[in-house]
């Protein structure tokens, strides 16, 4: 029995936090299928191409050229097509204005961008095997940020 893979989009304009996030993903060894952008831009014309497979999360950076992070939320939960989409924002950023932003504009979870591999690996692996259709039902602020 061949089960399809979790399709995840990184979207981060850092080449280093890239890296660190694919080599984190390739070491849980879950069935995953990685594709990365640069920009907000490459994103959304990533989201809306009919000939790309939708992914089962979006892992979105806030601070991002050509189109913000924030940005791309609002246009992902504005559209119809998109708007059921898992997104976890994932941010150097603990600004308050940001996570509440977050919150308010229908991010799925929040996550502070990990100093270490080990607590990266963590974390991916929690938000990717999660079932956000369930989890999300009883979303509330208090399980809005992910700490580990």
């Amino acid at each position: 029995m061949n089960k399809k893979p979790i399709k995840i989009l990184l979207a981060d304009d850092d080449e280093d936090d890239r890296l660190f996030f694919k080599e984190a993903i390739d070491e849980l060894n879950l069935n995953t299928e990685l594709t990365i952008v640069e920009d907000g831009e490459k994103l959304m014309n990533n989201l809306l191409d009919p000939t790309i497979e939708m992914p089962h999360v979006i892992f979105l950076d806030l601070n991002m050229p050509c189109k913000s992070g924030m940005e791309c939320l609002s246009e992902i939960r504005d559209s119809e097509l998109l708007a059921s989409l898992t997104v976890a924002i994932y941010s150097t950023s603990s600004s308050e204005e940001d996570i509440e932003q977050s919150f308010v504009k229908g991010a799925n979870i929040y996550i502070k961008k990990p100093n270490d591999f080990e607590s990266l690996k963590k974390v991916l692996n929690r938000v990717i095997t999660t079932n956000w259709q369930y989890f999300s039902s009883g979303m509330n602020k208090e399980n809005f940020l992910l700490s580990i």
